[in-house]
């Protein structure tokens, strides 16, 4: 080693290779403006995973089914009928159907069983159970 290479400090920093015409850096600052938008644009429509999406149908129909079986429960204390068990046990086995559909990847299935399933339970509820 000579004498100069050993006063070169060791943080010095390599000089970078050329740029380029500014042509071609203004390009390359299009073309990654231009990326940046698609991905912003990408970011505002954003849909859920099919992973997300079963678990929000498994947590829904979770939510169902608790509240089923509170409204079981309060229906039953204030008029015992086999109606009552009747629907409000139809609409708990639904949303446990509904979780295993999910889990199975059947989550539209599963989403349009547990809204139309709920539906006709609380509308059996209202015209049926006096």
């Amino acid at each position: 080693m000579s004498t100069s290479d050993q006063d070169q400090s060791v943080d010095t920093p390599i000089p970078a290779p050329d740029a380029g015409t500014a042509a071609e850096v203004e390009a390359e600052t299009e073309v990654e403006a231009a990326a940046e938008g698609e991905a912003a644009a990408e970011g505002e429509g954003r849909r859920l995973t099919p992973r997300q999406a079963r678990r929000l149908r498994i947590a829904l129909s979770s939510v169902g089914m608790v509240a089923m079986a509170v409204v079981l429960g309060l229906r039953i204390a204030s008029r015992s009928s086999v109606l009552v068990v009747g629907v409000y046990g139809l609409a708990l086995i639904l949303c446990g159907v509904v979780i295993e559909l999910s889990r199975n990847g059947r989550t539209r299935l599963g989403s349009w069983l547990l809204a139309v399933g709920l539906v006709a339970a609380i509308g059996s509820d209202w015209l049926l159970i006096p």
